[in-house]
């Protein structure tokens, strides 16, 4: 049901930004339109190189490396057709931050090499080629192209959409864009945080474990297998949470631009909350599987919105027992 659920607000979302587009514009200018096609251009060969290098390689991967390189591409283009005006600086700037730290953290686990078609595979990527539902071969090679590639390519690309429609605005960088700005930096030091937490977590469980220990024998947290804490404790995807935040911040731009407050630039952000609702679901599905306590996780902790600590309810469960 909950897949369902998924499948049709998605299917809505993606008739968001034509049927924005001509109920509340605004309508893009010719310089926006062209710029639109440069943008276009690019995502389409990063989209052919993810399906062509991804079947080939069977590393299905290509795309991950590239989605926190290709936004700083697009808000720099966006920039200097537009201008290079305050905001736009301070958009591709803020994106190149993002960028630079979401590459970092993907480069740690070993998923950059001078080979640039190989590297460490995202591991959901083999779990979920391993499906049933993906049999045939031929079956992969479609969800490679059209989800992988194509669809991931576009959302990697409308995310930066904001710019795009703020590029031409007259309207002097005001407290919306210091806003907006304050927004970011604030949840993109969110993930930070909760992406350190994580690798430290696993990094620490990956050494215990080497030291031939089986993961009952543990000591607390470790023993559990999945992250309980910091961030973690009240959220089990702060780091999702962040990065949603980031872009829906970005978002705020085009309303400090003069644009209306709802537009068309808007749907990059939902369809990116979808697609980490689905991303999000599928991960702990394996989790689940892994992980006997991991489903009492998921009853007591929020997914996304930090809320009620874990270990806090455990321990009053403890007092009253």
């Amino acid at each position: 049901m909950k897949k369902l659920l998924v499948a049709v607000v998605l299917g809505l979302s993606l008739f968001a930004c034509p049927i924005l587009y001509f109920v509340v514009g605004p309508v893009p200018t010719e310089g926006q339109a062209e710029t639109l096609k440069i943008l276009g251009i690019i995502a389409g060969v990063s989209a052919l190189y993810c399906f062509v290098v991804g079947e080939i390689t069977r590393n299905n991967s290509q795309m991950d490396k590239l989605w926190s390189i290709l936004p700083i591409i697009y808000l720099w283009v966006v920039a200097v057709r537009g201008g290079m005006t305050p905001r736009l600086i301070t958009m591709a700037g803020l994106a190149t931050l993002w960028g630079l730290r979401l590459t970092y953290n993907f480069a740690r686990k070993g998923a950059y090499s001078l080979k640039f078609w190989t590297g460490e595979e995202d591991y959901r990527w083999a779990v979920l080629r391993a499906r049933k539902e993906f049999r045939p071969r031929w079956k992969w090679a479609l969800f490679d192209l059209f989800f992988i590639s194509i669809y991931q390519n576009v959302l990697v690309l409308i995310i930066t959409l904001p710019a795009v429609i703020s590029m031409e605005s007259s309207n002097p960088f005001g407290l919306k864009d210091w806003i907006a700005s304050f927004l970011v930096l604030f949840f993109l030091i969110f993930e930070t945080v909760a992406d350190e937490q994580q690798w430290n977590f696993q990094s620490r469980k990956k050494s215990l474990l080497g030291s031939g220990k089986q993961l009952k024998e543990l000591p607390s947290p470790y023993d559990r297998g999945f992250n309980t804490t910091g961030l973690w404790n009240r959220s089990r995807h702060p780091n999702y949470f962040g990065e949603q935040g980031v872009w829906a911040s970005m978002y705020l731009f085009s309303v400090g631009a003069g644009v209306n407050i709802f537009n068309w630039s808007i749907v990059g952000a939902l369809l990116l909350i979808l697609l980490f609702i689905g991303s999000s679901a599928f991960a702990e599905e394996i989790s689940s599987g892994k992980y006997p306590e991991y489903a009492e996780y998921k009853n007591k902790v929020s997914k996304f919105f930090p809320g009620k600590r874990y270990d806090e309810d455990e321990g009053q469960r403890e007092i009253h027992a």
